[in-house]
């Protein structure tokens, strides 16, 4: 097991621990929100202005920038030494900033535009539009501060640091959990408060990533230039990925879209349902490939090819090591679930029944969607971004095409289950490509059948408690520590990584 695996195995570990705080945080701001605000003209006015930046922020700043810059960073430091790649980080900041000021800056003066484009309902009411335009100049800025975090996150993830930007979203959240709560017992328009607070957990999401690279030895004093080659092969890496962004997001309004056609409900069963697949897939799988990315770049950097499938190989595994279960757990416990978690108030019976329906479509294609994202890595690893972009436009098609398809004899769960089979297209093209790239299968077939026998086996002794309430919910802490404990005895090496990354934290 080489330093790499438990490198990755060590940094995942920190990712999905700061990554369940912030999604626990997460829940608490949407009921304090939900308190505070209500749900009228002032909450609507404030979600849209909010949206704004918030999509910039997916097509622009933390995925599309960190992934651009960190092979980049990392090349430059492994090519030209340590101080040229600060360089190169100082230049990268400057030009965001510069870039970033400017769109700021026009962007207040047409915040009435903006607002139509994405509210035009809103000018039937004039006093929610009005709001809504105010609301947008004041939240627009946090574009900013989170595009800076973006590049810090770069930074110290090619440096083998991960707390501090894993922790930027809580901060956020403890912001508009703050402002939310000052408002409404201030007695102030909890809407600008909130407003407000989105600027400062924007401000200090990005101040408490210096602390962090003051310890690697970063100082934003230094040289730097408007010409660095670096820059600029970033820039053309991130072209790429900024349209896989916008891919993404398309694909959820078209599959909304899809669902509007469908009865009563469609678009609210598919929401819950979507919202329990992508807990696991947002603590876990995005950690795997969050932690897997510097390690790939350096050895991209090095053309240690050899090194570069083995820890691929160990980011897959920890991947379907997590991922397979978790899609056993949700396939056998779709129904109580959903009923323990929504089943009060007008959340009907027939509800919970339709929401597991989806569930159990989406839960098929979890262990897909999931491996997917260290491959995605590993082609940004390798300075490729255009090829993971043509997959997400085929699949795009693939997942819109088998929807329509699908939607009329199975409503909804049609819609689930062509989203499940497009991510399996998009894992199989990825791997495909990815192994003739290598000349290798950087998956261990024997470790792939382990993990899927023992998921099978836990899969069916949670279905089997299923009418034994509250037993079922309470043996599932059980049914982890069976896992594991079965994994570990079978001597699968992702049960050893993990066990071992428990007994460091627990030590420390």
């Amino acid at each position: 097991m080489s330093e790499h695996s438990r490198k990755i195995a060590r940094n995942a570990g920190v990712v999905a621990s700061a990554t369940l705080i912030s999604r626990v945080l997460g829940f608490l701001r949407d009921v304090i929100v939900a308190f505070a605000l209500g749900a009228g003209l002032l909450a609507d006015a404030f979600f849209v202005a909010f949206r704004i930046p918030n999509l910039l922020r997916r097509l622009f700043g933390e995925g599309s920038l960190t992934m651009a810059f960190i092979p980049v960073f990392s090349r430059v430091r492994e090519e030209e030494g340590e101080e040229a790649a600060r360089a190169m980080a100082r230049s990268a900041m400057i030009w965001l900033a510069v870039i970033l000021c400017g769109i700021t800056l026009v962007a207040e003066q047409v915040a009435s535009p903006i607002t139509m484009a994405i509210a035009p309902g809103f000018l039937d009411n004039p006093e929610q539009f009005a709001v809504t335009v105010d609301l947008v100049r004041i939240c627009f800025p946090y574009v900013i501060f989170i595009c800076g975090v973006a590049l810090c996150m770069g930074i110290l993830n090619a440096s083998d640091r991960f707390l501090a930007p894993a922790m930027a979203p809580t901060i956020l959240n403890v912001a508009l959990i703050g402002s939310a709560l000052f408002g409404y017992y201030a007695g102030w328009n909890v809407a600008y408060c909130m407003a407000y607070g989105v600027l400062i957990g924007g401000f200090f999401q990005f101040l408490i990533q210096q602390p962090a690279l003051w310890k690697t030895g970063f100082c934003w004093r230094g040289p730097w230039s408007w010409a660095n080659k670096g820059v600029a092969r970033m820039g053309l890496l991130m072209l790429p990925t900024v349209f896989g962004a916008a891919v993404y997001q398309l694909n959820i309004l078209l599959g909304t879209l899809l669902a509007s056609f469908l009865p009563v409900g469609s678009v609210s069963y598919l929401y819950y349902a979507d919202r329990l697949v992508q807990f696991p897939l947002g603590v876990f799988g995005i950690a795997v490939s969050t932690a897997a990315l510097p390690s790939l770049a350096k050895l991209a950097a090095k053309r240690e090819m050899e090194e570069f499938g083995s820890a691929l190989s160990t980011a897959l595994g920890l991947t379907l090591f997590i991922a397979l279960p978790a899609a056993a757990g949700l396939l056998a416990l779709a129904e109580p679930v959903i009923g323990l978690l929504f089943q009060r108030g007008a959340f009907s019976a027939d509800a919970v029944s339709a929401t597991a329906r989806a569930l159990v479509a989406y839960s098929v294609g979890l262990p897909f969607i999931a491996l997917s994202r260290p491959l995605v890595a590993s082609f940004y690893a390798l300075e490729d971004t255009r090829t993971p972009v043509r997959i997400a436009v085929v699949c795009l098609v693939a997942n819109i095409g088998l929807g329509a398809w699908l939607m009329f004899p199975l409503k909804h769960v049609g819609l689930a289950l062509a989203v499940s089979l497009s991510s399996f297209l998009n894992f199989a093209l990825l791997f495909s490509l990815l192994c003739k790239r290598l000349n290798r299968c950087p998956m261990c077939l024997k470790g792939v059948l382990k993990t899927l026998l023992l998921s099978c086996g836990i899969g069916l002794g949670a279905w089997l408690t299923v009418g034994l309430y509250p037993w079922w919910l309470a043996l599932i802490p059980a049914w982890v520590v069976v896992y594991m404990a079965a994994a570990y005895a079978l001597g699968m090496d992702e049960a050893r990584l993990l066990a071992g990354m428990f007994r460091s934290r627990g030590g420390r």
